[in-house]
């Protein structure tokens, strides 16, 4: 199988599942993208156990992730009425005085690193439970940050490829250029144009401002995760989707995106 057929393939499939688990119901979504969290906060600290001194227990990690997510996912949805994050401050305490007793050379690495997971991967997975549930359940405007996302990927790589000359970050990210990003943006333009004629509850203005924090805050997420695959010397942070790489590749514009797009959504509904 030719790698472009194979890329093609495992990014529709992937894209099925992402939005068939947001369609089908709010528990597909919760089961779907807990397990997905789970497996990008794994890949995540394989990466960062690959640097001296630095020996988190992934499972530990992972655990606390699940947590967060389920609580954000129970009090967004309405099945509990009080936050209960309680139980999750009590576990990352737990966490932090586990390292005691493991006699490691450098515990502070340890902390610090465990507690860099669960605020760059585990807070913003937690966080596309406030999106789906802003007001009220509300799918599509979920589907519409992924799809922003992909559709702003697709332009860069297109315009990139073809028009790009002027570097946009050459020391991190050799390949993208000013021009991929500005071809990005407008095709997201064009996306936030289609959602407002299907969504018209929110305005057309609202879209396009949508759509261009989706590709500026995308846009980082994505040098964060080159950055941090530049520093321990790996081109992909995982192998789970062919020919795509692993989850933490396909989610890293998501990071900054979601954290974003709720405090605007917040703002938006207010």
């Amino acid at each position: 199988m030719s790698n472009f057929l194979q890329r093609t393939l495992s990014g529709f499939f992937f894209v099925v599942i992402i939005v068939g688990s947001i369609l089908l119901s709010p528990y597909t979504f919760a089961l779907a993208f807990a397990i997905i969290s789970a497996w990008t906060v794994f890949e995540f600290h394989k990466l960062t156990n690959k640097q001296s001194e630095v020996e988190v227990i992934p499972v530990l990690s992972i655990l606390g992730r699940v947590i967060l997510f389920l609580t954000s996912f129970f009090y967004a949805s309405g099945i509990i009425s009080y936050p209960g994050y309680s139980a999750y401050g009590l576990y990352v305490v737990l966490v932090l005085v586990i390292e005691l007793y493991r006699r490691k050379n450098n515990p502070i690495h340890n902390w610090a690193y465990f507690l860099l997971g669960q605020i760059i991967i585990a807070l913003p997975f937690s966080l596309l439970n406030y999106i789906l549930y802003i007001e009220t359940y509300h799918p599509m405007l979920l589907i519409a940050m992924f799809a922003t996302i992909w559709i702003n990927d697709t332009g860069a790589y297109l315009f990139g490829i073809t028009l790009g000359k002027h570097r946009l970050f050459e020391r991190i990210s050799p390949k993208k250029s000013w021009e991929g990003f500005v071809g990005g943006a407008v095709t997201a333009l064009i996306s936030g144009y289609v959602f407002s004629l299907f969504i018209p509850e929110i305005s057309l203005v609202s879209w396009l401002f949508f759509s261009e924090i989706v590709v500026i805050f995308g846009t980082f997420g994505d040098l964060l995760e080159s950055l941090m695959k530049r520093t321990v010397q790996v081109k992909d942070s995982g192998d789970v989707i062919p020919g795509h790489g692993g989850l933490l590749d396909r989610f890293d514009s998501m990071l900054l995106v979601a954290p974003a797009i709720f405090i605007y959504l917040s703002f938006l509904f207010k």
